[in-house]
């Protein structure tokens, strides 16, 4: 990624109401906040950009509360790493990674997040089975979204 393609994001950011943008490549992670003023980009391993996310979901969830779930018990919520467009399956002829019903593990690939024309694979982080299916085949998704639930 280079300068152009920042510059182009925080552009994006201006004209939009999008508060946060994070994305993660092999070597890189790059995560812009209007709300802290502060731009960060450093090679990270991935549980370190893990722990940031609950966090920095607490400002998505306060914007829009009418469209967070509700705490139920035994039901955890996995929710988008990324601001980008969400897609159930690898392409359009393929049957989704994962459905209502669907088992999944820690590492079980549940959806794939595009940005910036990158297909980024997000794992369950978890392991149980999915109970519902938050956003649509297609959608775009905030930073912080709720994608899935995932009953234990």
């Amino acid at each position: 990624m280079d300068i152009k393609e920042i510059k182009q994001i925080v552009e994006l950011m201006k004209r939009s109401d999008l508060t946060d943008f994070e994305i993660e490549e092999k070597d890189l992670k790059l995560r812009i906040s209007r709300n802290s003023g502060v731009v960060v980009s450093a090679p990270a391993p991935a549980p370190i950009a893990a722990a940031p996310a609950p966090v920095a979901a607490a400002p998505a969830d306060s914007q829009a509360p009418a469209a967070a779930p509700k705490d139920e018990p035994g039901v955890t919520i996995i929710k988008s790493p990324m601001v980008g467009t969400f897609y159930r399956s690898p392409n359009p002829d393929s049957k989704p990674f994962a459905d209502v019903g669907t088992k999944v593990k820690a590492d079980s690939v549940v959806c794939i997040i595009e940005a910036m024309k990158v297909m980024n694979e997000i794992n369950a982080e978890l392991s149980g089975t999915i109970v519902d299916i938050l956003v649509e085949n297609g959608q775009a998704v905030e930073y912080g979204q709720p994608l899935f639930k995932v009953k234990a």
